[in-house]
């Protein structure tokens, strides 16, 4: 997904949880019929772990005739994961990759020292009305391994670790939790769950991860007393354990891992921890020297004015 013009999300209300960094209250934007919600990167906060990018991608309804058209478009120095929890969206890229995503896969594309791709609805699915509900997020490379070869890989959902016991389901998407781990490739330590609660179950959140928070996709959740509806980019202090409980069930994300240690860049589509390697990346794509993306080389996003 391209990195599109919005302002920053903004803080919540205030609440007494004194386990809570930050809230967030992501902004919202129109994309090809459906709205996105854009949590991470804030003003206050630019990463959780090597999470620097998180958008929450419906729940909609896309009509007959409307479709999902994120045309070519560059990254460098992250990776992109796509996970979808409805709808389907066709990748492909510079590598000759091809490949639909269906609910449940994670789709890892890491792009290092440079990948151009695009996400399109199928040409099957088109013409006819189509849910669509997801998270795409970008994980910075860590030090020494931003400029790594581009790679894509797929996950298919019956690979990834599921537990389900006391009211508590979900499936590990990135790293180690609730003693599973995915088999997902890391670049850095990574943790990614996709957790829901029963009526009136909780869950233990450990202080394994150096830097966690979660995302609140449906349902009320409650921790020491507060409650926070759906929409919200909840980040915890490091070193307590979290314990998150539902009266009525919730669905959310788990996510973080080990701080990068040095500061990232974002800018458009490319992150890196040098100012100079986006501006070389900002040049190339103008000067048309990244790679094609076979099957779609009629369309380009170009290079934002600012």
């Amino acid at each position: 997904m391209s990195f599109f013009p919005a302002n920053d999300p903004t803080p919540g209300d205030a609440f007494s949880c004194d386990q809570i960094e930050l809230m967030v209250v992501p902004n919202a934007k129109d994309i090809d019929g459906f709205q996105v919600r854009r949590a991470l990167p804030t003003a206050k906060r630019r990463l959780v772990g090597p999470f620097i990018f998180f958008d929450r991608m419906g729940p909609a309804i896309m009509r007959a005739g409307q479709a999902l058209d994120v045309r070519p478009h560059p990254h460098i120095g992250l990776a992109t994961v796509t996970y979808l929890f409805d709808g389907k969206i066709r990748h492909r890229d510079s590598l000759g990759t091809e490949m639909v995503i269906a609910p449940g896969d994670v789709n890892l594309m890491t792009a290092g020292s440079g990948i151009v791709h695009s996400e399109r609805t199928p040409e099957e699915l088109r013409g006819s009305p189509m849910s669509m509900s997801g998270l795409q997020t970008w994980l910075a490379l860590p030090d020494g391994k931003e400029e790594v070869a581009p790679l894509f890989e797929n996950t298919a959902a019956a690979e990834l670790p599921a537990f389900d016991a006391d009211g508590v389901s979900g499936r590990v998407i990135i790293g180690d939790f609730k003693g599973l781990r995915a088999p997902v490739r890391q670049a850095s330590d990574t943790l990614y769950a996709d957790i829901r609660l029963a009526p009136g179950a909780r869950i233990k959140i450990p202080a394994d991860a150096e830097e966690r928070a979660i995302y609140t996709l449906d349902g009320e959740i409650d921790i020491l007393g507060d409650r926070f509806p759906i929409e919200r980019l909840l980040v915890f202090k490091p070193g307590d354990e979290i314990v998150v409980s539902s009266e009525r069930g919730a669905h959310f994300m788990l996510f973080g891992g080990a701080s990068l240690g040095s500061k990232r860049y974002i800018w458009w589509n490319f992150v890196s921890s040098s100012k100079e390697r986006i501006e070389q990346a900002k040049n190339e794509w103008k000067t048309g020297r990244f790679d094609i993306v076979p099957g779609d080389e009629e369309e380009f996003i170009p290079l934002p004015e600012s």
